[in-house]
Order: C-alpha cells, then sequence, then structure tokens
C-alpha cells in the first residue's frame, strides 16, 4: 500500500516537473529565442494606427472668393443582417429609395444582398452611387429615418453613415471649364484641378497609440503623432466678378443665336493673366453626372482649332506695319481678283479706288492679300505668324491644350488666304488672345496664364507667379500704330466693321471676323464662326478679348453684329466695375460724344445674407467687396439711398472682428478709404492727397493702423507733379507730326512695291467672309 502510494507521489512529481520543464523551455523560446517575433505580434494587438486625412488645397479668384474646396460629405450602408433579422426589408427599401433617389429594385437587392460562400447576410453594404458622399441636406433626412427606426426598433444602426469629405463648387458652373472636377474617387478631371493635382494634394498624417481589447487608449502609452499636409492654396488670376458677366452675356448670346457653341476669353494685356475665361455649352462640376453630353466638358479655349477668318489680319497688319509697307493713306481698288487660279472678292463687294485705312474698317480682304502676299510676300507672313505664336501651344497652365502646326506656305493661294485668316491658318481662341494682347502692350508676346499665387496653408509662405516672356514681336511704336488703326475700326461709326464694340467713353480697338466653316470638301455657305476681338482703353490697356459664336443662326449674322455687342458689354461692365474714368471720345464721324455722368443710390443691403446682396449688385451691375466671413450684411458702405459715382463700390461688413483682412483701397478717394476702414475699425495715417495709390499696415499691439498714400490722377497718370508745367499738349502735338511723317514715309514705299509686285487691285468686304471661292 505504501509502495503504491510512493510509486504515484514520484509518478505525480515528475509529471509536474516535466511540465514545468516544458514550461521553462517554452517560455525560453517565446523570451529568448522568439523574442521579436512576439513582441510585433503583441505590438500589433495593442497598437493602433490612426490615419489623419490631409484636405485637399482650397481654389479662390484674384480677391480671395472660394471656387472649389473640400465640403463634409457622407456615405451611406446598410446592415442587411440586422434589417432581415428585424424584418424591415420593405419599410428601409422604400423610404431609403425616396430619400436618395435610387431605383427601389436596386436598393432591395443591396438591403437583401447575401455573402456568396455561406448564403449569410452581409453586416454591412455600401449604397452605392446614390448613397456615395451625399451632401449635408441629404444627410440630415437619412438621419431623421435613422432616428425613426430606432425609436420603433431600436436598429438606429441599420442605416450607417460615414463621415468623408468632397470637393464642393460653390459657384456652381461659374468657371467649370477652368477648375475641373473631381470624381467620387477623388480623381482629378479637366482643369485645374488635373494641372495642379500635385500641388493641391496634401499628405495624409498619422496617430500611433496603445489601445486595450475595447480599442480604449491605454494610459501612459506612449504616442507618435504626425500631422498631416494640407494642399495648397490656388489663388486664380479670374475675378469672378469679371466671369459673372462674361456667363451672363453669354447667356443673352445663346438664347439670342443658338449657337453650336461659344467661348469668351479676358485678359490683361500687360500680364496674360486672364481675368475670365468661359465656354457654352458648360456643366456643373458639382453634379457632372447629371451632364447630358460629353461635349459640354470641351473647353474650346484652349482645346478647339478653327479658322479664325478676318480677326487674323491683326497679324498681317502688324506685320506690314513693322516692315513699314503699310501706308493708311495709300490706296487700292476693291475689286475681284485671282490669286493661284482661284477668285478672291470683298464679300462680293466692289469698292473701288479707297485707302488702306478704309481698307482695314471694312475689312477688305483684298487689302489684307495686297499687304501680305504683295508686300510681305510667302516668307515674312510666315515670320509673323510664326512670331505671334501661332501653330505653337502657347504654354497655359491648363492641361490638354490643342495647337495645330502650320503647314508651308508653297502655294499662290495658301500665301494670299493666309493673308486674311483662311486655308492653311488654324488656330485656337487663346492663342488669338496673346496675340491681340502683344500688339496692345507695346509688341510682346506672353504666356497666358490661370494662378497668380500658390499658398502654402502649412507654413504660411506664398509663392507669386510672374509674367513670362516669350519675345518682342513688333516694336513699341509699331504695336501703337496697330493699336491705332484697329480703333478706327471701332470708332468710325459709318464704315467700321467693329462700330458696334463702341462704348461711349472709352477709346475700343478691334477687329470683327466671319470664317465660313470647311465641311471636309468646300467651305459651307451657311455654316459661320463668328468672332470680335478687341482691348480697351486704347491709350492704357486693361483688358483684351476674344468673343467666338460658332454656328449662330439668323441671317447675315457676322463677327460685327453677334460677337462685337457682347465684347461691348462685358467691356463696358469691366471697366465700370474697375472705376476706371470716362473721357472725351470722338467716334470717327467728327462728332464728339461726351459720355454723360449717370449717379445711382446705393441699394439697401443690410439684414440680407451675402448671397443675396451679391447676386443683387451684380445684377445691378455695382462693383462690391464682402469684408468678413459672416453670412449676412450687418452694415454697409455708402449707406443705402447714398448717391454713387459711376464706378464706385460698395462694402458689405458681415462680421465684426478685429482681425479681419484690410480691403484693397487702391484707386478710392480719401473719403471712401477712411469710412471703409471705420466699418472695420482700424486706424488711419494719411500723407499726400488725392486718391490712395499706396497702403501700408502697420500692427502695434492689437491696434492696427494703415497709412495710405495718396496722390492725384494727373500725377498717378503723366508721373508729372500738379506743380510741374503741362507739356502734354506739345507731346500730342508733335507724336501726330511724328505719325503723319512717318506714314506718309510707308505710303511712298507701298506704293512702289504695289506698282512693282501687284498684277491688280483690290475689294473689300464688310465683315472680311470669302464667298467666291474655297481656296486650299
Amino acid at each position: 500500500m505504501v509502495k503504491r502510494i510512493k510509486m504515484r507521489t514520484l509518478l505525480i512529481g515528475g509529471c509536474i516537473t516535466l511540465f514545468f520543464l516544458v514550461l521553462v523551455i517554452r517560455i525560453f523560446f517565446i523570451q529568448i529565442v522568439n523574442k521579436e517575433f512576439w513582441t510585433e505580434e503583441a505590438s500589433g494587438l495593442i497598437e493602433r494606427e490612426q490615419t489623419i486625412k490631409a484636405s485637399r488645397g482650397s481654389i479662390t479668384d484674384r480677391n480671395g472668393n472660394v471656387l472649389a474646396t473640400d465640403a463634409p460629405a457622407y456615405t451611406v450602408s446598410v446592415n442587411p443582417l440586422l434589417i432581415n433579422e428585424l424584418g424591415i426589408e420593405d419599410e428601409v427599401t422604400s423610404r431609403l429609395s425616396s430619400i436618395l433617389g435610387k431605383n427601389e429594385s436596386e436598393m432591395r437587392a443591396i438591403v437583401t444582398a447575401k455573402k456568396p460562400d455561406n448564403g449569410g447576410f452581409y453586416a454591412q453594404r455600401e449604397v452605392r452611387s446614390e448613397g456615395y458622399k451625399i451632401g449635408p441636406d441629404l444627410q440630415a433626412k437619412v438621419n431623421e429615418f435613422r432616428e425613426e427606426l430606432q425609436e420603433k426598433y431600436k436598429a438606429r444602426n441599420a442605416i450607417v453613415m460615414t463621415q468623408e469629405s468632397k470637393r464642393y463648387y460653390p459657384e456652381e458652373t461659374l468657371a467649370s471649364h477652368l477648375l475641373g472636377y473631381m470624381n467620387r474617387d477623388g480623381k482629378a478631371v479637366n482643369g485645374l484641378e488635373v494641372s495642379y493635382d500635385d500641388v493641391l494634394t496634401g499628405t495624409d498624417g498619422h496617430l500611433n497609440y496603445q489601445k486595450d481589447a475595447k480599442g480604449i487608449k491605454l494610459p501612459g502609452s506612449e504616442d507618435t503623432y504626425l500631422p498631416p499636409k494640407n494642399g495648397k492654396t490656388l489663388k486664380l488670376t479670374i475675378d469672378d466678378t469679371i466671369q459673372y458677366y462674361i456667363e451672363d452675356a453669354m447667356k443673352e448670346a445663346v438664347a439670342k443665336y443658338n449657337p453650336l457653341s461659344m467661348t469668351v476669353i479676358a485678359a490683361d494685356p500687360n500680364t496674360m493673366e486672364i481675368l475670365g475665361m468661359a465656354n457654352w455649352p458648360t456643366f456643373n462640376p458639382n453634379t457632372y453626372g447629371e451632364t447630358p453630353d460629353q461635349k459640354n466638358f470641351i473647353n474650346h479655349a484652349t482645346q478647339s482649332i478653327y479658322e479664325p477668318g478676318s480677326t487674323f489680319k491683326i497679324v498681317t497688319l502688324a506685320g506690314a506695319v513693322e516692315e513699314k509697307l503699310f501706308d493708311p493713306n495709300a490706296t487700292f481698288e476693291s475689286k475681284r481678283v485671282y490669286i493661284g487660279g482661284y477668285p478672291i472678292s470683298d464679300n462680293g463687294h466692289a469698292y473701288g479706288w479707297i485707302s488702306y485705312l478704309e481698307g482695314v474698317k471694312r475689312s477688305s480682304n483684298i487689302a489684307f492679300v495686297n499687304l501680305g502676299y504683295n508686300m510681305l510676300g510667302g516668307d515674312r507672313l510666315r515670320h509673323y505668324i510664326d512670331q505671334f505664336g501661332f501653330g505653337k501651344k502657347t504654354g497655359i497652365d491648363l492641361p490638354s491644350e490643342s495647337a495645330s502646326p502650320i503647314k508651308p506656305l508653297v502655294y499662290k493661294s495658301e500665301i494670299a488666304t493666309a493673308a486674311y485668316g483662311h486655308g492653311l491658318v488654324q488656330v485656337t481662341p487663346i492663342q488669338q488672345v496673346a496675340a491681340i494682347s502683344a500688339i496692345a502692350n507695346g509688341g510682346k508676346l506672353l504666356t497666358p496664364h490661370l494662378v497668380k499665387e500658390i499658398i502654402n496653408p502649412n507654413d504660411g509662405t506664398t509663392e507669386v507667379i510672374k509674367p513670362k516672356e516669350v519675345r518682342q514681336v513688333i516694336s513699341k511704336e509699331s504695336s501703337k500704330l496697330v493699336s491705332g488703326y484697329l480703333e478706327q475700326v471701332v470708332a468710325d461709326q459709318t464704315i467700321g466693321t467693329g462700330r458696334n464694340a463702341y462704348i461711349e467713353g472709352y477709346r475700343v480697338a478691334g477687329k470683327t471676323g466671319t470664317a465660313r466653316k470647311w465641311d471636309g470638301k468646300e467651305y459651307s455657305k451657311s455654316k459661320d464662326v463668328v468672332s470680335f476681338i478687341g482691348f480697351a482703353p486704347v491709350n492704357n490697356p486693361k483688358i483684351a478679348m476674344l468673343v467666338l459664336i460658332d454656328q449662330p443662326s439668323g441671317a447675315n449674322i457676322g463677327g460685327g453684329t453677334a460677337a462685337a455687342p457682347v465684347f461691348k458689354k462685358i467691356v463696358s461692365q469691366t471697366l465700370q466695375y474697375w472705376g476706371i474714368p470716362k473721357e472725351t471720345v470722338s467716334t470717327g464721324n467728327s462728332k464728339t460724344k461726351a459720355a454723360p455722368v449717370i449717379q445711382s443710390k446705393a441699394p439697401d443691403l443690410i439684414g440680407k445674407t451675402a448671397k443675396q446682396a451679391r447676386s443683387q449688385l451684380l445684377n445691378a451691375g455695382i462693383a462690391y467687396e464682402t469684408l468678413g466671413q459672416g453670412e449676412n450684411v450687418i452694415r454697409q458702405y455708402p449707406a443705402a439711398g447714398s448717391l454713387m459715382n459711376p464706378g464706385q463700390r460698395i462694402y458689405l461688413l458681415t462680421e465684426e472682428s478685429s482681425k479681419m483682412k484690410i480691403p484693397d483701397l487702391k484707386g478710392s478717394s480719401l473719403r471712401d478709404a477712411l469710412e471703409v476702414l471705420s466699418l472695420i475699425k482700424v486706424g488711419v495715417t494719411v500723407k499726400g492727397e488725392g486718391f490712395v495709390v499706396k497702403q501700408t499696415e502697420q500692427v502695434s499691439g492689437e491696434q492696427r493702423t494703415v497709412q495710405l498714400v495718396l496722390q492725384t490722377a494727373k500725377a498717378a497718370v503723366t508721373g508729372i507733379a500738379d506743380d510741374a508745367p503741362d507739356s502734354s499738349d506739345a507731346a500730342v502735338d508733335k507724336n501726330a507730326e511724328d505719325s503723319k511723317s512717318d506714314a506718309t514715309g510707308q505710303g511712298e514705299e507701298a506704293n512702289q512695291s504695289n506698282q512693282n509686285d501687284a498684277s491688280s487691285s483690290d475689294t473689300e468686304s464688310s465683315e472680311g467672309k470669302q464667298t467666291d471661292s474655297s481656296l486650299p
């Protein structure tokens, strides 16, 4: 008995010893041999990495108004497992379909979705695509339904919403072709969203911490935090007010002419900053999926190629002036001519013997055939076509820019038709705007661009995009002469083809164009591309613009009748918006019209939302600036009912804040500047008299002070102090004599060239249409 007990004791002791031995060996392997492996396994169980999403950079206009930004979005999912357990399939399907606008049968398939392997219901299924990244309005409705489910069945989690973000375009269709859009998968499509995707895209951050089994952070855990780097902000060159003027005028023209498409581009000719660019048809980037036709996404301004017609004559004219071949007083005969066996006329007209300046005013094909074919010749004409940038991309910062290489001008007919914008000449609208800007700015071809500044929100730095000069195309003196000739096209109210672009009180230069479309075999007799290109004011160009209408409906529709009035409306609104004063201008009919000074009363905007106030002011053509980030207008200047001068802007205060951004007051009178600064409670010091030309902000503690430097209008324009002797009249008289002398010399040379090289004379057309032939 005792022996058995001893044996059992020995056996049990041995087992225990063996167990402890195995345990020790196991612990040894875990803690020593496989230490790194198990450490990593343990870390994976207790450590959690949380991604912190970076925000995509915003896009604003030149005044800081937001055009594109990230906004909260919510993705809707359903729990088929819970829905099936509670038997609420029909209710969820019906209500959720109604809220999201999804087909009910498709919704039922999601609500009853089962796993293919075991036939069990899924625990979560996203409602694509109607429930993907919905906005706050729909989210509120879904949440309301969730609360109903909670009250009835304790089933709030039958529907789950995940907060995300999506791209939001607060101005909807405004500048949509410039901006592009982000698709639902977060991929940039078209526009600046694509070309600056790497700049706008931020870098996600992360947070590493230790957690328990329930996911709660452990006290005393070591955290690793890497902050996200948000995308950079793009401040564009466009002004959303000018963009509004453009799109509003386009809507009127589209309603009147029902064209195939329409394009308008406005730029600062001195920098080639794009002030506005729009196309029709258009689309809303917030609802891009609802766009009925893919053609709506085409940015015709940079992607469409066409024969420009008579607007291209600015190149021939500039080349002839630069080569001193153009004499405005020399004459030619406007009649049908044959070049290379093909007939060319002035739209079927024959004006007889007229001057070349009259030929420019009438947009005479024969005049420009003489200038381009007979005087310049093929090589020099091609030189200026290349110099003005045609045949190559401009380099604008938009994706998918087009350019049609221009083949060598070999045959006589090719040279002749190129001289007035037909045949082998193929251009894009943005190339045309760059060319007219070179004539306006003193002969410099500049690279057009849309981004003015790139702002880094992570460190506060700003990269300023400066104008890029490509080359000097013509001399400054030649550009002034060409500008003067193009001004006559608009100012002459009797024969000038651009007379419908005339703006009372401003000097406008421009050129009309009406080009027959090539249908693959011949030039169509019913399909035209009509356009107007120009700039203003001639003496100090601020804006250059092209208006292009493809296939307008109606009889006798040309660039002068359809496109020029659109140009007039947009440019006149813009010059008033900028506060550029009017002057007395001769119309070319020896009749001087004085611009009437019309005063309007400031509307009452207090209490209205900023959006309502903006809409009212835009429709009334009144310039404005919003101060603050509030939703409603709390004060305004000028006060409601006050008389406003032409070009004066209204300032709208939307919040009380000591850190509010101080607006740009340059060009304002001292009184206006003081009133505006008093609105935002900023101290003022003044130096000089007249109008504000410079402002400097100074901060001392919590008190902000702005120093205003003032200068009289005369000193600002001429650079001459008010007490200096006025020599402007003498200078004008001397310039006039110089111009007369130059013109006479050019005329002799041009006439001699014409006698030697030209076989016969010329004809003119009111719009520059080619109706007699379809030259290759």
